[in-house]
C-alpha cells in the first residue's frame, strides 16, 4: 500500500514538472515575441528571429521608440553576421539626402579604372548647384583634378561639384550616370529606392529607405578603395592649376563628431546628409569590441545650426552595444 502511494505521488510529480517547464517556457516566448522590437528575417531562405537586449541591459530597445530616438528611422546591423540588432521603420520611404553620394561613390569607383587620371571641371558641371545651396568641396570651373580626389570631395565634404563632374566624366551627363546609378540599385536588391540626381538635393521622387541604404554600405565597403575614402577623416589635396597651394578637405561627420568617442571601440567612419525634408541623416560604420557595426539614420528633425542629432543617436546606439 506504502509502495503505491508513493508511486501515486511521483506520477503526480512528473505532470506537474512538465506543467511547470511549459509554463516557464510559454512566458519566455510570450515575452519575447510580444516585445516591440521583435523582427523576423530571412536570411539564407532561413529565417531568423533577432531581438534587441533588453533596455536593462544595453538600452538599444528604447531606440525602436520615437520618444527616445531623435531619428525617425534607423537600422542597426552587425557585419561579421549580418545581423540586424536594431530598426525603426526601416522600410518606410525616406529622403536620402547627401546619403545618395554613397551610390554615387562606389558607382564611379566601379566605373573607372585609373583613380590617377584628371578631369577638367567644366562651367557646366556647377550648374545650379550654388542657386541649391548645394555642398560644395570647395574645386572651381577650369580646375583640373584627379579622380580620386573628387572621390574624397563627393565623401568627405560631400561636395556637389565632385558628383556632377564624375558623373559627366563617366556617363556623359548626371542624367545617364544616374540611369547607372539606378540599374545598380535594382541589382543590389534596393526594392524600394530610385535616384533622380548624383548629389541628393531634394526631388519628391528621390527617394529609399534606411534598409536599402544598409544594403548599399554592405555592398560598397567590401570594396577596398571605397572603404578607404569612407573611413578617412582628412585629405591633402596637390597643388592644381586653381589651387597652387592645394587643398585640405575634411569629413563632416569627423567635424561634427569632435572628440566625442564611445567605450570599447570607435566609429571607423561615415557620410551625413541634411536637407529640410529629409531632415539630419548618418551612415556609420563602427568598430565595438571584436565586431564591425554600421548604423544608418535619418530623420532627425534638426539642421545645420541645432544640435547634430544623428551624431547624438550614433553616440547613443554604439555606447549601447554589449561589448
Amino acid at each position: 500500500m506504502v509502495q503505491k502511494v508513493r508511486m501515486k505521488k511521483a506520477g503526480i510529480r512528473i505532470p506537474i514538472t512538465s506543467i511547470m517547464t511549459v509554463a516557464i517556457f510559454v512566458f519566455i516566448y510570450k515575452s519575447i515575441i510580444t516585445h516591440e522590437n521583435l523582427r523576423i528575417y530571412k536570411k539564407d531562405n532561413h529565417t531568423q528571429i533577432v531581438t534587441v537586449p533588453p533596455i536593462t541591459k544595453t538600452g538599444l530597445d528604447s531606440y525602436s521608440s520615437s520618444d527616445n530616438l531623435h531619428s525617425s528611422n534607423a537600422i542597426l546591423i552587425r557585419l561579421t553576421d549580418d545581423t540586424v540588432l536594431m530598426e525603426k521603420n526601416s522600410e518606410e520611404k525616406i529622403y536620402p539626402a547627401s546619403l545618395t553620394k554613397i551610390m554615387t561613390a562606389i558607382v564611379a569607383i566601379e566605373n573607372l579604372s585609373d583613380l590617377d587620371a584628371e578631369i577638367k571641371l567644366a562651367a557646366s558641371m556647377f550648374d545650379g548647384l550654388y542657386e541649391a545651396d548645394a555642398s560644395m568641396a570647395g574645386f572651381q570651373p577650369g580646375e583640373r583634378v584627379r579622380v580620386i580626389d573628387l572621390l574624397y570631395g563627393v565623401m568627405l565634404p560631400s561636395g556637389a561639384e565632385c558628383c556632377t563632374a564624375l558623373a559627366d566624366h563617366i556617363a556623359g551627363s548626371e542624367r545617364e550616370f544616374v540611369e547607372l546609378m539606378n540599374q545598380k540599385a535594382k541589382e543590389l536588391g534596393m526594392k524600394d529606392t530610385h535616384f533622380e540626381n548624383t548629389t541628393g538635393l531634394h526631388n519628391n521622387n528621390h527617394y529609399t529607405t534606411v534598409k536599402d541604404l544598409s544594403i548599399l554600405l554592405r555592398y560598397a565597403l567590401q570594396n577596398k578603395n571605397f572603404r578607404k575614402v569612407f573611413t578617412t577623416f582628412r585629405h591633402s589635396i596637390p597643388p592644381t592649376n586653381k589651387h597652387p597651394a592645394g587643398m585640405t578637405l575634411y569629413s563632416t561627420m569627423y567635424e561634427e563628431l569632435g572628440d566625442q568617442s564611445i567605450m570599447g571601440g570607435e566609429i571607423l567612419g561615415g557620410k551625413t546628409g541634411y536637407t529640410a525634408k529629409a531632415g539630419q541623416c548618418l551612415a556609420s560604420l563602427a568598430k565595438v569590441g571584436d565586431h564591425e557595426y554600421i548604423l544608418i539614420t535619418a530623420g532627425a528633425r534638426g539642421d545645420y545650426y541645432t544640435e547634430q542629432y544623428n551624431i547624438t543617436d550614433a553616440l547613443t546606439v554604439y555606447n549601447s552595444i554589449r561589448k
